[in-house]
């Protein structure tokens, strides 16, 4: 009966976690090197764990990254909350003889795809998680 209750209380406990860390949604990134040898990367990984991650960022690394951050982080904000209005929309789409490069968004995912003749990259990030970052990088980054 003990065994019955503590697989039932584990079972439980991966129910939520679960449930917890895929609400936002996942982070995907694939990138495709087409010569020989090339890397294939291909990562999704849930999108609540990018807020979690930046907080392990020591102060002075993440200041280093984003020395101007703080000045942009309103514009991101209201970038990322207006960008829902828009579930399936192309806002840039470039394309030569070479490259095309697509940035739009997909139901509430910011979505960037360029393909080349060497490499096709993928990347599509929640909204939600963009506004939790710049939140998170704002409060960390002071003005100067």
């Amino acid at each position: 009966m003990i065994l019955a209750k503590l697989a039932l209380g584990t079972a439980t406990t991966l129910v939520f976690a679960t449930v917890y860390t895929f609400r936002e949604g996942t982070i995907r990134v694939d990138v495709d090197e087409h010569h020989d040898g090339g890397a294939h990367v291909h990562v999704w990984a849930p999108a609540a764990v990018a807020p979690m991650v930046l907080r392990f960022v020591p102060d002075d690394k993440l200041r280093e990254a984003t020395d101007h951050a703080h000045e942009y982080a309103p514009l991101v904000k209201v970038l990322a909350k207006e960008l829902r209005r828009y579930p399936n929309t192309t806002f840039v789409e470039v394309q030569d003889s070479e490259e095309h490069v697509r940035i739009r968004t997909v139901g509430r995912k910011l979505q960037v795809d360029v393909q080349g003749a060497d490499a096709e990259v993928h990347v599509a990030v929640p909204l939600s998680t963009i506004n939790d970052l710049v939140e998170q990088i704002a409060e960390r980054t002071p003005a100067s």
